[in-house]
């Protein structure tokens, strides 16, 4: 943490995906990783690690997400490896087994290194936006904030829908506010549509 609060020039925006197209059995952690994967190949500059010290940028073909996971005995962030290639089953049966090691302290320590990208799910817990901080050599990091039933303006008419905030932190050195942007779009897009 000190490590960023150093060397990385953190920036964060915002978006809001309108959940209302989901069935009724939610799986937002499964969704949020299938859709950062579709991000990161539409904005592969957020899944990259960067070099302060030589101004370099390495670009990751394969999404290794880091989890965020809250425990008693503080925050571990073991890896899930290789999301974008993965089926929802196999991710879910993956985030299960990382959670129960986790839990039961018996992970290995690879297993907590080498994310190429980070999602803190916070709102699990509480809260809606956040400004998550970025642990370099790592790019980006997604928050994820709590659903709620919001009023919104929905062909012409007010509806109540399932909003999850998002709030995307990047450090500006290794990406443009642009490319951040086009990140967090994609990302949306993809929440936004039916679950299959």
């Amino acid at each position: 943490m000190a490590r960023s609060h150093a060397e990385v020039v953190p920036v964060t925006i915002y978006g809001d995906a309108d959940l209302h197209r989901w069935k009724t059995a939610r799986d937002p952690l499964i969704r949020l990783a299938q859709a950062l994967a579709e991000a990161c190949r539409a904005e592969p500059t957020l899944n990259a690690w960067f070099d302060g010290a030589s101004l370099s940028l390495k670009l990751h073909e394969r999404l290794d997400l880091g989890i965020a996971v809250d425990t008693p005995d503080g925050l571990f962030v073991p890896v899930l490896r290789d999301v974008g290639a993965r089926s929802a089953e196999d991710l879910r049966a993956g985030m299960r087994r990382l959670r129960e090691d986790v839990q039961a302290r018996s992970i290995p320590p690879a297993e907590m290194l080498g994310a190429t990208l980070t999602l803190s799910n916070f709102g699990t817990l509480f809260g809606r936006y956040a400004n998550p901080v970025v642990v370099p050599p790592q790019v980006a990091i997604l928050g994820a904030g709590g659903i709620r039933d919001e009023v919104v303006a929905w062909r012409g008419e007010m509806a109540i829908h399932p909003i999850l905030p998002l709030s995307l932190s990047f450090d500006h050195r290794a990406a443009t506010g642009g490319e951040a942007a086009r990140f967090l779009k994609v990302l949306v897009n993809a929440l936004e549509q039916p679950d299959g």
